[in-house]
């Protein structure tokens, strides 16, 4: 049967998932998105996302790939599903991809918001499910300079979870872009990379926080980036004021459109 490569661009609210990946009794966001997509095409159909998000960790632009039937365009694929879909999850956008599109190995970079509320209404219900409510002082000057230390091609070894990458990966992730940025009511933590470890972002948000509030050195940041191992790391941020907010891909994957 001939089927075609489509692209989709996630929204989804992490609070009500355990993460990305299908696990058996438990409910995932590809777990969501494949059982949908199977009771259209009535057949099952894999879902790959373009990377792993945790428990709780929310998505603005979480990229996933299918192959569908021929006759499903991605347009139709997306209103369909939309229809089918939960309430907390929702395909913001599909496109129709060249065959050699593969949603995790062909992306170029992943961005990542961390949201952090400084002020009195960060405690809010409706701002306290989605930043995380920091009472302390933090110097921003601190912040600043020790997100500018992660950028760089570097091992961050010491900002994953032991033992979910192979050992013989080396850990390497090239970002291109790590700064905090004030806003009203708080500040964000928006950085950008060719790759992420497992609870990378965490652990870098948690450990900066303690620079911010005067806890740590911003030296500590090369520091960590030279050792072998994570004993050092402050404990990671918690999952539920991150978002991951764009998966970028080189234009010639894309079908032109007429």
């Amino acid at each position: 049967m001939l089927s075609r490569s489509v692209q989709l661009v996630l929204h989804y609210d992490g609070a009500g998932f355990s993460g990305w990946q299908r696990q058996p009794g438990e409910r995932t966001v590809q777990g969501v998105l494949e059982a949908a997509v199977s009771r259209l095409c009535g057949a099952p159909i894999t879902v790959v996302g373009a990377g792993r998000t945790d428990a709780g960790v929310h998505a603005r632009g979480q990229a996933a790939g299918l192959r569908v039937p021929e006759k499903w365009s991605a347009l139709a694929l997306r209103r369909s599903m939309n229809a089918i879909l939960p309430d907390d999850i929702w395909i913001a956008a599909a496109f129709e991809m060249r065959d050699e599109f593969h949603p995790r190995y062909s992306a170029v970079s992943r961005s990542y918001n961390y949201y952090v509320g400084t002020d009195d209404l960060a405690s809010s219900p409706f701002r306290r499910k989605r930043e995380l409510v920091w009472k302390k002082p933090l110097d921003f000057g601190r912040l600043a300079q020790s997100a500018e230390a992660t950028e760089g091609d570097h091992c961050f070894r010491a900002f994953a979870v032991k033992g979910t990458a192979p050992e013989n990966d080396d850990h390497r992730c090239t970002v291109s872009r790590a700064e905090w940025r004030e806003r009203e009511g708080g500040v964000v933590f928006e950085i950008r990379a060719n790759r992420f470890l497992h609870h990378m972002v965490r652990f870098l948000v948690g450990t900066m926080l303690e620079i911010g509030e005067g806890r740590r050195e911003v030296s500590v940041i090369r520091e960590l980036l030279a050792e072998d191992d994570n004993s050092n790391v402050s404990q990671p941020a918690p999952p539920h004021a991150l978002f991951l907010e764009r998966v970028d891909y080189p234009s010639e994957l894309y079908m032109k459109t007429e």
